[in-house]
């Protein structure tokens, strides 16, 4: 059994972890910039509408799920350190549970909180769409960056056992 779950969970890790990446990719490379050139009051409504349906979406069992498995996989990993790929998936999981999750829920979360509670038509509400533009998309950098390395890590533990 042991050795049918370990694969299997480093193949959901790495596919889970890829389709990650590639959504904080496209934020990262166009989405953001697209939003920022609508301006505060256009830009501000399209991310709330984003936030409120991404949770709705199957973005959020992939989100979930690839946690877990990513998780699990850096505590099995933490009981075979001498078997293939261990070292590898150990990584793997710790830099996609912080990297990916924990810059989601400690840094992300937080500005769409702020960013849905603000209005959009006053300064303020300016000021914290400009705010929010910098430090969105930094955190979100550090998520696909951490979701790629994962993704990759995943796979050589793969290819090692």
């Amino acid at each position: 059994m042991r050795q049918l779950v370990t694969p299997a969970l480093l193949w959901c890790s790495a596919i889970g972890c890829g389709l990650m990446a590639g959504v904080y990719f496209a934020f990262s490379t166009f989405i953001m910039t697209a939003l920022a050139r609508t301006g505060p009051g256009p830009g501000m409504a399209a991310m709330n509408a984003i936030d409120v349906e991404i949770v709705r979406s199957l973005f959020m069992p992939l989100f979930l799920a690839t946690t877990l498995t990513s998780a699990a996989l850096a505590v099995v990993a933490c009981f075979r350190l001498g078997e293939p790929g261990a070292v590898a998936a150990l990584a793997g999981g710790v830099i996609y549970v912080l990297g990916m999750f924990v810059a989601t829920m400690v840094f992300n979360v937080p500005l769409n909180d702020a960013l849905a509670a603000a209005d959009a038509s006053s300064a303020e509400g300016a000021a914290l769409w400009a705010r929010y533009l910098g430090d969105w998309t930094l955190w979100n950098h550090v998520r696909t960056v951490a979701s790629v390395a994962a993704a990759v890590l995943f796979t050589m533990a793969l290819a090692a056992r």
